[in-house]
């Protein structure tokens, strides 16, 4: 099912040989099926060996324990971490440099629970026990700190609502909107304007002077 979920989502792919012969994506998701089953098995530094090997071969960094179901499709992939407790539904796509991971040492379920069919966007990072809702999409660069709801697009630092169903939301329901940044730039330049006003009465007052 690898192998057809790359097929499916990538216009360059040629054919499924190819595919099996040179994706790094492809060959993460193997060894990381091998390496689940070890850790299972209660093999689990030989699991570890596994995957840092894994991470060698294909810069993809998977753990052992996460549990990643058939037909996820890993693009590119250079950069990619998956954590322990993270879970994957099929038919997802990640695409190069995500992040799916924790917020700090918590234990028990730490990682993220990605729906299926989702899309998670070069560069995003997805942490915290949060779940990303089915066919939801993450944008590039994004870093998404609260759950995500189905069929919705977020996108941003910290991550918010922009679509829901392919509708612009007017309201983000789950998303912090203040930009403190914004707020800042605003004020000065209101400040800027007041200054510059009272400069312009003292040079009026100076010229009614002379």
């Amino acid at each position: 099912m690898d192998i057809a979920a790359a097929k499916k989502n990538d216009p360059a792919a040629r054919n499924k040989f190819e595919i099996w012969l040179t994706y790094s994506g492809v060959h993460a998701l193997s060894w990381h099926r091998w390496a689940n089953r070890l850790y299972r098995m209660h093999l689990k530094l030989l699991a570890r060996m596994t995957s840092q090997f894994c991470k060698f071969l294909t810069g993809i960094e998977i753990h052992p324990a996460a549990k990643i179901a058939p037909g996820v499709f890993i693009d590119h992939g250079q950069g990619v971490v998956i954590g322990e407790t993270a879970e994957i539904g099929t038919g997802t796509v990640i695409y190069q440099g995500c992040t799916i991971g924790g917020t700090g040492k918590e234990t028990g379920k730490r990682h993220p629970t990605i729906g299926e069919n989702c899309v998670i966007s070069a560069g995003a990072k997805v942490l915290g026990n949060i779940t990303v809702g089915d066919f939801a999409k993450v944008g590039a660069g994004a870093v998404v700190l609260k759950n995500v709801p189905a069929h919705a697009t977020v996108v941003g630092v910290p991550a918010r609502v922009v679509r829901i169903n392919g509708v612009k939301d007017t309201v983000d329901l789950v998303q912090e909107k203040q930009d403190p940044y914004l707020t800042e730039i605003c004020s000065l330049r209101e400040r800027t304007f007041r200054l510059e006003e009272a400069l312009k009465r003292l040079e009026d007052k100076d010229n009614e002077n002379l």
